[in-house]
Parts: structure tokens; sequence; C-alpha cells
């Protein structure tokens, strides 16, 4: 898993690191590109199932999502600024979304102790459950993908990109 993973980061650093390329590696580059957009869809398909199936009934937005994992990073959760820059919406809308999490008893609002003009959120206890459901349906997800794969150390990075995104194509 650890392999396919830095693989998939290495990946996604080469094509990033290298925009312009002449146009010969172009078609490599294009096809590496290919299989990375293929992965993304298949990784945001797998969300959107862990979202769906990890609490029954619990719907959550990507946002919400998103808000969720950054506040999950820290006990001390995160100022609603600091998520608003992470999950990439306007602070009015963030603290919108953190008021809705806040009304279905995933989250805390309070006054930031360290600067009492900030306000920072805190994952109450069911919402770190919800949190740790969704991640743990997507892990075993993951891990069934990972186990799938051929060898992974005997891979070069095309092939390893295909066979990744062969893994999660049921999801895409």
């Amino acid at each position: 898993m650890i392999a396919t993973w830095h693989l998939f980061v290495y990946a996604f650093a080469m094509t990033a690191r290298h925009p312009t390329q002449d146009a010969q590696a172009a078609p490599a580059t294009d096809t590496l590109v290919d299989q990375l957009e293929k992965i993304a869809v298949g990784a945001v398909g797998l969300t959107t199932l862990a979202l769906a199936h990890a609490d029954a009934g619990f719907e959550l937005t990507f946002p919400q999502w998103r808000a969720l994992l950054v506040l999950g990073e820290s006990e001390d959760g995160a100022r609603v600024g600091e998520v608003a820059a992470r999950v990439g919406v306007t602070l009015p809308a963030t603290s919108r979304l953190i008021r809705r999490l806040e009304r279905r008893g995933l989250t805390t609002l309070a006054i930031d102790e360290q600067d009492r003009r900030a306000v920072r959120a805190r994952l109450t206890n069911r919402g770190l459950a919800v949190r740790a459901a969704i991640l743990a349906y997507r892990r075993t997800a993951l891990r069934e993908v990972a186990s799938a794969l051929p060898e992974t150390q005997n891979l070069d990075l095309a092939s390893g990109l295909r066979a990744i995104a062969a893994g999660l194509d049921p999801y895409a």
C-alpha cells in the first residue's frame, strides 16, 4: 500500500513539476496525466460511497467532509479562517457550513483562547466518530484495491498508475 501511494505521489510530482516538455515527451506525460485523472475520479467516487455508506442516513457534502477532515487533524480543531482556506470556500460560507455541522452535533464553536477575535471549531465525539467511520470505510476499499495490484516493486510508473486506475475504476 505504501509503495502504491509513493508511486502515485511520484507520478503527480513528476507531471506537476514539468508542465511544458518537448513534443516527444508530451505523449508519455499525457498518458500519465490520463491515468492520474482516472485515479482522481475513482478516488472521488470512492469517497462519495464512503460518505453515503459509512454512517447510514447521515449525508455530508464534500465541503462538509473536508471541514471534518481539517478539524479532526488536531484535538484543538482549527480556526474558522483556516478551515475556509483549506476547504477553498469563503469565510462566511465556512462559518455557515460549520454552524450547520454544529446543529447536527458534529462540531462545537468557541472563542479562540489564543486570539479572542477568532472563532475555533472542534469536532464533538459524534463528529470524531463520523469522521473515523468514513475514513475506515474508504481505507477498507483502498486496501482491497491495493491487495489486487501486481507486485508494485516490479512496476514502472506508467504500469503502476494503470494498475491503480484499474483498481479504482469500479468507483468512478
